[in-house]
């Protein structure tokens, strides 16, 4: 069972459908001990960093200690970040070092919503044979961190980090449940993963 946190934040009923469709089984829950048993954890997210950290701050022992594989999604892996420049410097999980920054106004319009294409910069199973696949966005802010922890790239007017990894946590700063067959399949692999471990 795959535990989708749920800490007051939007995007739950679709990742919740797409990750039943892929196959696995999910459960949104806020339940302590549902989440410690779960197979896999996915973070999901859409909305401001500083509340969506205030919600969470309770599973923080809980998310920053978990053996399993842990999921962050736009906002959800933004908040693996050892902080935020959103509302003011605010604090993250610190799982991922990094800071979360707003794109400069010289990249155009802002958010960044819509297709763009991801570049695969390091090997991992859940992206094996999607580099240049095309994901959905919607964001104003981008994780910045070191090259060893930076899954994947895209360009928006500058290059920045569109997935992050490091150690049983990975990140994606798109949708896969909003990217059509390529989002499905990186779930699916997800799943896998998860039934693995």
């Amino acid at each position: 069972m795959i535990a989708i946190v749920y800490y007051g934040v939007g995007n739950i009923r679709s990742i919740h459908k797409a990750v039943e469709y892929v196959g696995g089984k999910a459960e949104v829950t806020s339940d302590f001990e549902t989440i410690e048993s779960a197979d896999g954890i996915i973070l999901p997210g859409v909305g401001a960093f500083q509340p969506a950290m205030k919600e969470l701050e309770p599973f923080r022992e809980l998310i920053i200690n978990a053996k399993v594989p842990v999921m962050g999604i736009c906002l959800g892996m933004q908040l693996f970040a050892t902080e935020s420049e959103e509302g003011g410097l605010h604090r993250g999980l610190n799982v991922i070092p990094g800071r979360v920054v707003r794109f400069p106004k010289e990249v155009g319009k802002i958010p960044h919503m819509g297709w763009n294409q991801i570049r695969v910069v390091k090997d991992h199973p859940l992206l094996d044979g999607l580099d240049n696949s095309y994901v959905y966005f919607v964001h104003s802010y981008h994780f910045v961190t070191q090259d060893e922890y930076v899954l994947t790239r895209t360009d928006y007017g500058i290059d920045f980090t569109s997935a992050v990894i490091k150690d049983n946590f990975v990140g994606f700063q798109f949708h896969p449940e909003k990217s059509g067959k390529v989002g499905l399949e990186i779930l699916r692999r997800f799943v896998e993963m998860c039934e693995e471990c």
